[in-house]
């Protein structure tokens, strides 16, 4: 699940990859925006495709990606059960392995690493592990030809920015993974919820400033004497629909606690915020 909270949209992407489909689950919500996006990758001529995020198990989204097969590889963003439910389920029908961070889904003979390669479906892909929004969050850079593109899992959506789950994700550790995906120059996001973006490095770029920025307010708003999480949402994050405060708690959870890392870094004998 995103978890997002909103934010002004990124330029959208004119068109994907000629190697790329999308299919949308019919799960949309708060939280998953119009839904989670499986994405099906097959090069020109190749005979198999590989699934990028299965998604939630619902029948008729196992038959529309059982619709390509043959199916070589199952690809994991990351372990929430919107993005996972299904993935036994259709590793079973397809029978193809499954690779990603997510618990029970890494091959211990072939573990998914930093600059892992994955050559399927005529294409070339590059694991990017970018954990943040949850500890196991991994991106995707995959070639076609004279294309590539970026598969964002939850760490950058089409639309809105993410929750860092905390105390799975962490702030320190998605900073990090925003600054890996900014070098992605003008290759397209492509998201596990909303439209695919035109540009991965701006995206990232603008995540940044939007996370800083908000680090800024949560830092106002604790030295005007908010001490609780709830008490730094009402704060910082009245502009928000409180259908999504529950999630913004989460993000601000990892903020507190990311300042509180900073606090106890800077001065060893201070003592820090709580945060439950």
């Amino acid at each position: 699940m995103t978890g997002h909270v909103t934010a002004p949209a990124a330029a959208l992407a004119d068109q994907l990859p000629g190697w790329v489909t999308l299919l949308r689950a019919p799960n949309p919500g708060p939280m998953t925006l119009d839904g989670t996006n499986t994405w099906v990758l097959r090069a020109p001529r190749a005979a198999e495709a590989v699934v990028v995020d299965p998604g939630p198990l619902d029948e008729g989204h196992l038959d529309a990606i059982m619709a390509h097969a043959p199916i070589s590889l199952i690809l994991l963003t990351h372990g929430h059960p919107d993005h996972v439910e299904a993935v036994d389920e259709l590793a079973r029908r397809a029978g193809a392995p499954v690779w990603g961070l997510a618990d029970g889904y890494q091959r211990p003979d072939d573990p998914l690493t930093d600059g892992a390669l994955f050559r399927a479906a005529g294409l070339t892909i590059t694991a990017v592990p970018t954990p943040g929004h949850t500890a196991d969050s991994v991106c995707f850079l995959v070639e076609g030809g004279s294309d590539r593109a970026v598969f964002t899992g939850d760490t950058i959506l089409g639309r809105g920015t993410t929750v860092v789950a905390h105390p799975d994700g962490d702030l320190g550790d998605y900073l990090a993974s925003l600054e890996t995906l900014a070098a992605y120059e003008d290759l397209p996001a492509l998201p596990g919820h909303g439209p695919a973006l035109a540009d991965c490095a701006a995206a990232a770029r603008f995540y940044l400033a939007h996370r800083r920025a908000r680090l800024d307010q949560v830092r106002q708003a604790v030295a005007q004497g908010a001490r609780t999480p709830s008490e730094v949402v009402a704060a910082v994050y009245a502009d928000v629909d409180r259908s999504l405060w529950p999630a913004a708690e989460w993000s601000v959870r990892a903020q507190l606690a990311h300042l509180d890392r900073e606090t106890r870094e800077s001065d060893p004998g201070v003592v820090g915020l709580d945060t439950p």
